[in-house]
């Protein structure tokens, strides 16, 4: 952005243009000049908002940790486990081979 005139140029436009290795045509240099104009602005106006009493924040309301506490609890058995499965070799789930090794 020109520092002096505060309005991005259509030369600036070109020049992102051409680093963002777009195509526009002269019409399109303008309309995006205006663009580019109001974003800068919004953005400009956020800057003098944001105080530094402000504390950054990343969500609107405060969270908290929604997960239970890390309790230690009985699990199953070795056998209780392979009871629903349906097939059970050598204490281990038995599931079909799906490489096509040879034993």
């Amino acid at each position: 952005m020109s520092p002096d005139s505060g309005a991005i140029s259509r030369d600036e436009v070109a020049h992102l243009a051409r680093l963002a290795r777009l195509a526009v045509t002269d019409a399109e240099l303008d309309v995006f000049a205006g663009q580019l104009d109001v974003i800068l602005g919004a953005v400009a106006r956020v800057g003098e908002v944001a105080a530094d009493d402000i504390p950054p924040t990343s969500h609107a309301v405060p969270l908290q940790n929604v997960f239970r506490p890390d309790v230690r609890r009985p699990g199953l058995s070795q056998e209780q486990a392979l009871a629903g499965a349906p097939a059970a070799e050598e204490g281990r789930f038995r599931v079909p081979r799906i490489l096509g090794e040879e034993q």
